[in-house]
């Protein structure tokens, strides 16, 4: 009988993955469409080509499971092995990697803008969610954490020569990425709500033409820099500050609309020509910060590494690279400036999160309580006030005063039902009054339905409230550090933070006090930050609703499915293999896809400031101030207590 149970799971499985996902993104792709209005590129020959090369990937996987590892890619059923032959050997998870491209490929193939720009790019994202949620410790539990690396990898953090694949690696991983995101920018042209940042006065500059050898040294130099480099320190410091960089540049580009357009001139030479020429493969899009400032600096640190005695000569010439990036028209010095403080923020990651670390650690143990009589007011209280009155303040701004009442509406479901939630999914003491998350999304629906009563359009109140959803559960999380919910499970030293308050649910509830945990509240609050940056983008361009609530529930899904995995709360059931919010948060994603393939009637429009709306906001704070701060610890009625 368990054979034929454990057959018949790996049938399912297989169906799974192989007929049912593949269906759904298909289907996803194609009633989304009508959403995404983007352009489309390549031809239907060139996506096949690609679309091949994805599915040749594939096979190489499986066959290499199959042959070396004794199993196949089932999580479920893994491999008895942990596998480093055949495409191991030169990328971790080739699957994973192989159906990325068969996405992209396919979605070029049949001309589908949402398959290209939507579609494929939350596949990548669930890909990466799944090895950091789930396969990731997986592996380190049945192989332990030693693991080879396969040859295309980040340098190593020491300092011998790097060998040929550390140098190959650096193209692959960091080049290759950058210039596909880069191109993704261009290709999706200057936005019609862009702004330039030219100060007044540079619009008059002259555009010195013999400055462009100086401004194309960067494109040499720049690629030398994994060739050059002498040590793998030195060479892993370069590619990890040109992810970060890159990530957090493109994020930029993407949802913060300025732009530089060239200063024109009239090409009077050969290094006119060439500067000219350059300008028609560049954008006005991805000017700010300018990139070629950014990875001028990471490459002047590695020379300047790798020749100590030419050091200031390096730093000369990024200077000079910078002040070329003027002197050629290319950029406004707000371009320039902006790099230079991306720059600095990604290579002093170190300070800026022992900054995070001790801050989140102070204030985890932080607890105040004040008795008034027989109530108990606490201090991480005002946390969720202030989010909820941001929150509310901002979804009010944003559909009106007319639709107040309707607003209110909704944020008082969605306070209850997060009380309801956390009573009867997660389980609390009649006497206790917890709250939980995924309580308040379904509030929030519910609420928003209820208002239509009112007049108020369903998708138009979800929409603004995915808006808000992020600033209000950023605060909520800060609330939660000094409580102790929501906490991970053991970190190394340098990660994590110390409960020791006896008041904090680490102290009285895990055994943990004094153990550094993950700051878990801290990934969602970093995480809540990228999404409120797309969201608001999303708004301010029109998309429609159920675009943006789809996405917000997509990308929260795919992060909280990626911090359970961290977290470390004894009272969170597992469920086949996974933590019951894991499921929960594949949920949200689902239903996210769902929601940006609705024929939803409605696009936002410009927000507008009222009185009423900030007065609202702040009595709904207040609210929820006294509800999450403020108790009465001697009573016996149920839900008197937070403690």
């Amino acid at each position: 009988m368990p054979v034929i149970s454990e057959r018949l799971g790996k049938i399912l499985y297989g169906l799974l993955f192989v007929a049912v996902l593949p269906a759904f993104l298909v289907a996803w792709a194609f009633f989304s469409g009508q959403n995404v209005h983007l352009p489309i590129i390549g031809t239907f020959e060139f996506g096949a080509s690609v679309a091949l090369i994805g599915a040749t990937v594939i096979a190489a996987g499986v066959m290499a499971l199959r042959i070396h590892g004794d199993g196949l890619p089932m999580s479920p059923y893994p491999p008895k092995h942990f596998v480093v032959k055949g495409i191991y050997r030169y990328v971790p998870h080739p699957i994973y990697v192989g159906f990325s491209i068969l996405c992209f490929g396919a979605s070029i193939a049949a001309q589908s803008a949402s398959g290209l720009w939507l579609v494929s790019p939350i596949v990548i994202l669930g890909c990466v969610a799944l090895v950091e949620g789930f396969e990731k410790h997986d592996l380190v539990k049945r192989f332990g954490s030693s693991l080879p690396k396969p040859l295309i990898h980040i340098p190593s953090d020491d300092d011998n020569p790097p060998a040929m694949w550390d140098r190959i690696s650096v193209f692959i991983l960091v080049f290759l990425p950058w210039l596909i995101l880069y191109e993704a920018v261009r290709t999706l042209g200057v936005p019609n709500d862009g702004f330039c940042v030219f100060l007044p006065f540079e619009n008059k500059l002259p555009v010195w033409e013999w400055t462009e050898a100086i401004y194309a040294s960067a494109y040499v130099l720049v690629l030398a820099v994994p060739i050059v480099a002498g040590s793998r320190r030195a060479l892993r410091k370069f590619s990890v500050g040109g992810w970060i960089g890159t990530a957090v540049t493109i994020l930029i580009f993407l949802t913060i609309p300025i732009v530089a357009t060239p200063r024109p001139f009239v090409p009077g030479g050969f290094l006119g020509e060439i500067l000219m020429f350059e300008r028609t493969k560049d954008t006005a899009a991805a000017a700010f910060p300018s990139f070629h400032v950014l990875w001028t600096l990471f490459a002047a640190r590695v020379f300047a590494s790798r020749f100590p005695s030419l050091r200031q000569l390096w730093w000369i010439w990024a200077a000079l690279i910078s002040a070329g990036c003027i002197t050629t028209g290319m950029h406004a010095m707000a371009d320039v400036l902006a790099a230079i403080v991306v720059y600095f923020l990604v290579t002093r990651l170190r300070s800026v999160w022992d900054f995070i670390h001790s801050s989140s650690e102070k204030l985890s143990n932080s607890w105040k309580e004040w008795r008034l009589g027989p109530v108990r007011v606490i201090n991480h209280g005002m946390f969720a006030g202030i989010g909820t009155f941001i929150g509310v303040t901002i979804v009010g701004w944003l559909i009106g005063p007319a639709h107040v009442a309707s607003v209110l509406i909704v944020a008082v479901l969605g306070l209850v039902i997060s009380a309801l939630w956390a009573q009867f999914i997660e389980g609390s003491p009649k006497l206790l009054r917890p709250y939980g998350y995924y309580g308040g999304v379904v509030g929030v629906i519910v609420g928003a339905f209820i208002a239509t009563l009112l007049g108020t359009n369903v998708w138009l109140l979800l929409a603004s409230f995915c808006v808000a959803g992020p600033w209000i559960q950023s605060f909520g999380r800060l609330r939660c550090l000094i409580q102790g919910c929501c906490h991970g499970h053991e970190a190394r030293p340098e990660i994590g933070i110390r409960y020791t308050h006896p008041r904090s649910r680490v102290c009285r509830l895990s055994n943990l006090s004094g153990v550094p945990i993950h700051p878990t509240p801290v990934y969602s609050i970093l995480w809540n930050v990228v999404i409120a940056f797309v969201v608001t983008r999303l708004w301010f361009v029109h998309a429609p609703f159920g675009l943006i609530a789809g996405m917000y529930l997509i990308l929260g899904g795919l992060g909280r499915f990626v911090e359970e995995a961290y977290r470390g709360e004894p009272q969170t059931p597992i469920v086949g293999g996974l933590r019951l919010y894991q499921w929960i948060a594949l949920l949200s994603v689902v239903v996210g896809a769902v929601s940006t393939a609705l024929p939803v009637t409605g696009t936002p429009v410009a927000p507008q400031f009222s009185w009423e709306s900030l007065i609202a906001g702040l009595g709904f704070g207040l609210f929820t101030w006294f509800a999450l701060g403020v108790d009465f610890p001697d009573s016996k009625r149920r839900f008197a207590r937070l403690v």
